[in-house]
């Protein structure tokens, strides 16, 4: 249970999913991947590949990714990967029609693979996968140094719907100022490149909270993003964490609440002009402009199906258990990992993870809807687990409600308010189970 004193903190854990990978443990036993997906659904399933190279390490970002790689390193990369699909798609078996509702390639930066490296990688998840990209929303992550146009030309024929640009400042003082050293001319030029390749969703990441931002500046970057009119904008807090460029300048725990006020400001700025300029908001971080194509089909529930996540920093979700590859922030200890993985002949066993029991489902189920805008349907909840929300959490969902972060209730859904969204980085911990807690906690950052 969060205190008081720490829920008046608005930047606590960005909870994109639950558990939190620092929760993770060796599984003991290594379990068989045959056995993991026996009798799980494969209607509605998620297939991600994770990429772990960058051109450069912003001074923000504790990714699983490392600088640069030695020659020949990503071909040996694509090679694991390509024999991990294989043991994967063996494990699923042939008993059920395995069908994927969307695909995404992250990281690191995918489009760090070269033209025909990034055609290979659509290949494994088209061969020995059975995911038809053409067919599923794809989503791309890529940085403007490596949106190129033979890059994005592969990635428009093979079906990607949307690229996803990590701008973070048109300003050239607050990219350097967060590590990220980028000069306007060539972002705009990578914005143009993405345009002309035609890829229908266009999202661009902007941060705030930067050393050095202001108001003023902050409505720049805004404003240059909105002169693209990208599809989706999505608006990140800057977090200081242990081991990345800025946390090794920085103790992560005397951030004052000064950055915690001056981030909000930002925010909310940011928020009110993206609503006055045609844009929705789907989260705290995500707005997306109301005349967008949609993007996910319509029978799938991040909440309830089924995550493959293929690359050695890739999670895997089941019903009980979500398991990945080992985690590290520390360039030494990822180097090792990738190394490690490249080397790895048989993939047919889960190595890290956490079983989700039927508490902790409940818990990623009501984190995973109410962080939403939208919130969820309390019917809905209540056919899945037996039990109203407020049965489960009613101390939680009281101190949300104490602090006007729910929305009055309206036709049986469970919402945050306009405040409680700009809090959601304080919400999604206060469901965190002790036993995730704790695991956190004890987690050695290296």
């Amino acid at each position: 249970m969060t205190t008081a004193t720490e829920l008046i903190r608005p930047y606590q854990h960005y909870v994109y999913a639950y558990p939190h990978k620092t929760a993770y443990r060796p599984l003991p036993g290594r379990p068989r991947l045959a056995d993991l997906w026996a009798g799980e659904s494969r209607q509605a399933l998620s297939l991600y590949a994770h990429i772990p190279f960058c051109e450069v390490r912003c001074g923000f970002c504790n990714l699983f990714t490392r600088v640069g790689a030695p020659e020949g390193l990503t071909g040996r990369y694509l090679d694991a990967l390509e024999r991990q699909a294989i043991a994967v798609r063996e494990a699923l078996g042939d008993n059920e029609p395995v069908r994927f509702a969307n695909a995404a390639f992250g990281g690191g930066t995918p489009t760090f693979l070269e033209a025909d490296e990034l055609t290979r990688l659509c290949d494994i998840a088209e061969r020995r996968m059975g995911a038809d990209l053409r067919a599923v929303p794809l989503s791309v992550e890529a940085s403007p140094a490596t949106a190129t146009a033979d890059r994005l030309a592969v990635l428009a024929e093979r079906g990607a719907t949307r690229l996803s640009l990590g701008v973070q400042s048109f300003v050239e003082a607050e990219a350097r100022a967060a590590v990220r050293p980028q000069r306007r001319a060539d972002v705009e030029a990578a914005l143009a490149r993405v345009r002309e390749a035609g890829i229908p969703v266009l999202n661009i990441d902007l941060i705030y909270g930067i050393d050095g931002q202001t108001a003023a500046s902050w409505r720049l970057s805004l404003d240059a993003a909105l002169a693209w009119r990208p599809e989706e904008i999505y608006l990140y807090p800057l977090y200081v964490r242990p081991l990345t460029g800025l946390g090794r300048h920085t103790d992560p725990h005397t951030a004052d609440l000064a950055w915690d006020e001056q981030r909000l400001r930002r925010y909310r700025e940011g928020r009110d002009h993206l609503l006055a300029h045609g844009y929705e908001q789907l989260s705290m971080r995500m707005f997306r402009r109301v005349d967008a194509p949609p993007q996910g089909p319509d029978d799938y529930a991040c909440q309830t199906d089924g995550m493959i996540g293929l690359g050695c920093g890739a999670r895997s979700y089941t019903a009980t258990l979500h398991y990945s590859f080992d985690y590290a922030v520390a360039m030494r200890e990822i180097r090792g990992i990738i190394d490690a993985y490249t080397a790895t002949e048989d993939f047919s066993r889960a190595l890290h993870g956490r079983a989700v029991d039927e508490d902790e489902a409940r818990r990623r189920h009501l984190l995973q809807s109410l962080l939403q805008a939208g919130g969820f349907d309390e019917a809905d909840y209540r056919r899945r687990f037996g039990a109203a929300p407020a049965d489960d959490f009613p101390v939680e969902l009281a101190t949300l409600a104490d602090r006007g972060w729910l929305a009055p209730p309206a036709a049986g859904r469970l919402r945050l308010s306009p405040e409680g969204l700009a809090h959601s980085d304080a919400v999604g911990p206060l469901f965190f189970s002790p036993a995730v807690r704790a695991a956190m906690a004890a987690h050695e950052p290296r």
